[in-house]
């Protein structure tokens, strides 16, 4: 059995990977200083984070032979990198800030095959998806805040919520915006080897026509 390393502490980045039917893995959570440089565009970020995360776990990775997955998700309004929210008033910022807007959400992720104890091979890439979020009132925003889920979250919101269903449409993938994009990273771990067999139950809606209701 191929040893799988996610490097990601993310809950809904396990979904999507038990959902492509990697069930068999290891979570090694990163450490790294997540601060943007000075005028990074926002795709150069997160594909500069993914690329980090991964090889900063690479040597806490025992087994000689092993795949390692490190990914990076933001949020970005006008060019402004809406990261996770540091209290609720952040966060009521954010969802001000994108009600009734479109936005970008962009995920860099970075591959590694470790073989013989070296990388063998490495990819990287970055995937966005643009989304258009509802007009919400203030009451239905004010209790996703009250529920504490918003805070563990770029842009202070979870497209996959039942309790707020903030968004109105997206064109492109969806599991990109959950926090990894499926279609992307199934090309990428089929052309570097990875026997992966997405089980047939997977459908993850892409295109434009995503809608809520």
């Amino acid at each position: 059995m191929l040893t799988f390393i996610l490097a990601s502490g993310s809950p809904r980045r396990r979904l999507i990977l038990e959902d492509m039917g990697i069930t068999d893995y290891q979570v090694i959570t990163p450490d790294i200083d997540e601060t943007p440089y000075e005028n990074e565009p926002p795709e150069a970020y997160v594909s500069r984070l993914s690329f980090e995360k991964a090889y900063n776990v690479l040597p806490d990775v025992d087994e000689p032979s092993a795949y390692i997955l490190a990914a990076d998700t933001t949020v970005i309004h006008l060019e402004e990198i809406l990261g996770k929210p540091v209290d609720e008033e952040d966060a009521r910022r954010m969802l001000l800030r994108l009600r009734g807007q479109d936005h970008r959400v962009c995920t860099g992720f970075t591959l590694l095959r470790k073989e013989n104890g070296k990388v063998a091979q490495e990819y990287s890439e970055v995937v966005c998806t643009r989304v258009v979020m509802r007009a919400y009132s203030a009451s239905d925003m004010e209790r996703w805040l009250k529920s504490g889920h918003a805070y563990d979250k770029a842009g202070a919101y979870a497209i996959q919520s039942t309790v707020f269903p903030c968004v109105e449409q997206i064109e492109g993938s969806y599991s990109n915006v959950v926090g990894l994009p499926l279609e992307a990273l199934s090309v990428a771990l089929r052309t570097m080897g990875y026997p992966l067999n997405l089980p047939p139950s997977v459908q993850i809606p892409t295109g434009n026509d995503f809608d809520t209701e």
